[in-house]
């Protein structure tokens, strides 16, 4: 398990009335009427990589189950100050274990329920029409094939950013593009950027460029550049338990189809202790 982070991320203060406005917010799931739900359903925080994937999969548990369960995506980061600020999230699936670990160290969530479900890739990509060409070995500059532009990624204390900033320093490319950087608020953020020709290049999770036509990858980065990709899940303390099917059912064979064919590579699952 990596190491939760040394301090809580900086925050702003917040006044009293927009921090109400901003919880009241969260609990209004993210997308169109396919997930329209009662108030009773349970609501899961989720990063924004997933959002494809657990709206597909959320409409086949609500079919199976005949229950519902309400989606709210953004930068795991986000998400979690959120839950930490007491915001009615029931569950939550970051895209990296240290926004699990800095819940759990607050004794925000419960951890016999934690588990790590999906494992993902980080990639280059470039504009569909773009001929860049690169391999991604220590030593390489991105500088070149920049150009007069900009490289996207997620903010370095979202998730993918950290990803990404990991991997650029373990190849020696950090240094030659950091102010040369397209700072986005989530991947799926980044990826709008290189998708509208903003940004010459950008680095995104590859579950996320096979969503949008308008990009291509450039290059995988090697696995060992970063840390793994894993998205852990766990249930928030001393809420409903009504998330805990849903949390069943990411766990089963249909979920786990569908997290094969959005590109992600779902990770073994423990068996669980008896009496559970």
């Amino acid at each position: 398990m990596s190491r939760a982070p040394d301090r809580a991320p900086r925050r702003l203060p917040v006044p009293g009335a927009l921090l109400g406005v901003a919880l009241c917010l969260a609990l209004l799931p993210t997308g169109g009427p396919a997930r329209a739900t009662t108030s009773a359903a349970p609501l899961l925080f989720a990063a924004a990589s997933l959002t494809d994937v657990l709206t597909e999969i959320a409409a086949s548990y609500r079919e199976a189950r005949g229950a519902d369960i309400r989606l709210s995506f953004g930068g795991s980061s986000q998400l979690a100050r959120q839950i930490e600020a007491g915001a009615p999230a029931d569950a939550f699936f970051s895209a990296d274990e240290e926004w699990m670990d800095y819940l759990a160290a607050r004794g925000l969530i419960d951890v016999a329920s934690r588990i790590d479900l999906v494992a993902n890739r980080l990639v280059l990509i470039a504009p569909r029409d773009s001929r860049v060409a690169l391999t991604l070995v220590p030593g390489v500059s991105l500088t070149a094939a920049l150009g007069d532009g900009r490289l996207a990624l997620a903010d370095p204390e979202v998730p993918a950013g950290r990803y990404a900033r990991a991997a650029l320093s373990s190849l020696g490319a950090w240094q030659g593009v950091a102010n040369r950087l397209a700072r986005a608020e989530n991947v799926r953020a980044a990826l709008a950027f290189v998708a509208r020709g903003e940004t010459s290049l950008g680095i995104v999770y590859e579950t996320d460029a096979r969503l949008e036509p308008r990009v291509r990858v450039v290059a995988v980065f090697p696995a060992d550049s970063h840390p793994p990709i894993r998205y852990p899940f766990a249930l928030v303390a001393g809420r409903s338990a009504a998330a805990a099917d849903f949390a069943a059912w990411l766990r089963g064979p249909s979920a786990r189809a569908a997290f094969e064919r959005a590109g992600f590579t779902p990770l073994p699952v423990p068996s669980m202790p008896k009496g559970r």
